[in-house]
């Protein structure tokens, strides 16, 4: 089975909103600064409850915080 690369628009989505800071995005979803930055460098997959979480922060659907694509193995 291919393995599952998941990107995020964080970064540009914070910058857009004030530039609003890694720790104040941590507070509103209620999780540290740190799991915030491991999500943006993609070292983290965040649960599908934090995923909704940050999207309502931003006011923005899901799909244009997070995308989704399969590694092509061939």
């Amino acid at each position: 089975m291919n393995k599952g690369l998941i990107s995020n628009n964080i970064r540009k989505l914070r910058f857009h909103h004030d530039e609003m800071t890694q720790k104040q995005l941590a507070e509103k979803v209620g999780v540290t600064r740190q799991t915030i930055v491991a999500i943006e460098k993609g070292k983290y997959s965040p649960s599908l409850e934090l995923a909704f979480r940050i999207a309502l922060v931003f006011n923005t659907p899901l799909e244009e915080v997070f995308s989704f694509s399969l590694e092509d193995k061939s």
